[in-house]
């Protein structure tokens, strides 16, 4: 794997477990029972804690990117064994 499909796939990675730490822990006014500020949403988060979600989510992806560029680099899963997939010639 070359140096820009490793930090294209690790981008597409993080970006996919930042969407899904988002709502993490995330609580609304309406769900707190707390006043809404004149111009916001009620569905805003009280305290999103975005920057413990870009920690987490770093930390999330780099175990997913290893285990992803293992399966590649060592050839567990080949393009080849998928069945729709056209057969590579190397």
């Amino acid at each position: 794997m070359s140096l820009i499909t490793a930090m294209a796939t690790y981008f597409i990675i993080w970006w996919l477990v930042l969407f899904t730490v988002l709502p993490w822990g995330a609580r609304s006014h309406h769900e707190a029972n707390a006043d809404i500020d004149p111009g916001n949403a009620p569905s805003a988060p009280i305290r999103p804690r975005i920057l413990l979600k870009f920690c987490v989510t770093t930390v999330v992806s780099l175990a997913v990117f290893a285990v992803v560029y293992s399966l590649i680099a060592y050839r567990l899963i080949d393009f080849d064994s998928i069945p729709f997939l056209p057969k590579f010639e190397r």
